[in-house]
């Protein structure tokens, strides 16, 4: 599956999205979600959280492993994607759409500048 063009990338399979109000979408690349296998849970932060980059926001579990997630950018959460706590296996079938984790404030856009861009993204993963 070709990475999305749309999105920066971390090191650690998290994809941002900038969107049109400055906001930040976060959430795993279809390569996490797959290399996790069948998502059974998702533990997401509370709205108002404040969030360094790289820092941990929460937990995806799966049938074969525990993994936490990590910030690609600093910022406050503003959002969560409650509809991840009755169909966490949405992460798996559309891990870039509806399959979003949650939504920031970010504290400096140029953090996005720091992420892989889809190109270098598909390097690392191969």
């Amino acid at each position: 599956m070709p990475v999305p063009s749309d999105c920066k990338y971390a090191k650690s399979h998290e994809w941002a999205k900038r969107l049109p109000d400055g906001a930040v979408l976060v959430g795993i690349t279809d390569y996490a979600q797959h290399s996790l296998g069948d998502i059974t849970y998702v533990q997401l932060p509370q709205v108002g959280a404040v969030l360094a980059a790289g820092e941990s926001f929460g937990v995806v579990e799966s049938v074969k492993a525990a993994s936490d997630l990590y910030a690609p950018v600093a910022g406050t959460v503003v959002e969560v994607n409650e509809a991840l706590n009755a169909a966490p296996e949405t992460v798996n079938t559309d891990p870039q759409g509806g399959g979003w984790m949650l939504k920031l404030q970010p504290a400096d856009l140029a953090g996005l500048d720091a992420l892989l861009s889809a190109d270098a993204y598909q390097t690392l993963i191969g």
